[in-house]
């Protein structure tokens, strides 16, 4: 079981703070710093406001070297593809082979009125999910002195070069994710290398993972090609009190915490995880919410990791 580290910047947190985590994470030795695609806060602030997540994650790459970096996950309301290709791929470059590709069809209405971004209908939205990785994968594995072309409903290519390429062949691994029935599992099993779970029990995880599994087989692809994960929020300590108290600074209530997500003591925190490894799962994003709080990570690193 690897434990990747998440986090919500438009939350409130600046760049520094982002990166204090990270090199944090780095250090420890977790598989992957991972944060949010969002512009606006959620019931709180937010201040000093949002930070762009490849912005952020261009930056990021020149300061560290070993830790992997995503999102969990950039919408596809966001970036048109041909952009948003050419931005994960310099990434990429810059990270040395990093990248890690998280993408959906987005959901959060209020930032796109927000920051006057469209916010189509559903299915609008899961139409130019689809094309767009179809444009994306298209550019980047199209070889080097050839063209693509695309047609499609929301969008359209000609003679693109298809450059610049990623720096991991022949692209960097894919994650989607998300609670929808038919489309997601289907779009999983055509483009991801990973699929994703965000903050559900373990009887709703297992059941994605049923019909991401159920669409690689109908696809002629091998379930156990695709990696298996969940998000969930994390608060850990040695003692009740600290566990309290950590769980006040981020504003939740610790029995909530230990029912939804990954709360209490070491011991109970690696049981919790066993139930998401019975399941399939061999990765869990830890969401980090109070980001100044570096020696939560430190301590979960020293005392959950080496029990897994």
């Amino acid at each position: 079981m690897e434990l990747r580290v998440f986090v919500e910047p438009q939350q409130g947190a600046t760049y520094s703070d982002q990166l204090a985590v990270a090199q944090t994470a780095e250090a420890a030795g977790y598989g992957a710093f991972f944060r949010s695609d969002h512009y606006l806060a959620m019931n709180v602030e937010g201040r000093p406001g949002p930070t762009d997540a490849w912005t952020t994650l261009a930056g990021i790459a020149r300061e560290t070297s070993t830790i992997r970096l995503g999102t969990l996950v950039t919408s596809a309301t966001f970036r048109y593809p041909g952009p948003l290709a050419i931005t994960v791929a310099q990434v990429d470059e810059m990270s040395g082979g990093r990248v890690e590709f998280g993408y959906g069809a987005g959901w959060f209405e209020a930032e796109h009125n927000a920051y006057a971004i469209p916010f189509p209908s559903l299915g609008q939205r899961f139409d130019r999910l689809e094309e767009s990785l179809a444009i994306i994968t298209g550019l980047w594995t199209t070889p080097v002195g050839e063209t693509f072309s695309y047609s499609g409903q929301q969008y359209s290519v000609t003679d693109s070069p298809g450059l610049p390429k990623p720096v991991q062949s022949p692209t960097p691994p894919i994650l989607l994710g998300g609670q929808g029935k038919k489309r997601t599992p289907a779009l999983a099993a055509q483009y991801a290398s990973e699929f994703n779970i965000p903050f559900v029990s373990v009887e709703t995880a297992g059941e994605a993972f049923g019909r991401v599994r159920e669409a690689c087989t109908d696809r002629g692809r091998s379930p156990d090609d695709l990696v298996y994960s969940a998000a969930l929020v994390v608060c850990a300590g040695d003692d009740d009190a600290e566990v309290a108290r950590r769980a006040a600074k981020i504003g939740r209530e610790v029995d909530d915490l230990k029912a939804g997500g990954l709360a209490g003591s070491p011991d109970e925190i690696v049981d919790k995880i066993g139930t998401y490894a019975a399941i399939g799962a061999s990765r869990i994003y830890l969401q980090v919410l109070d980001m100044a709080d570096l020696a939560h990570i430190e301590f979960i690193a020293d005392k959950v990791i080496p029990q897994l």
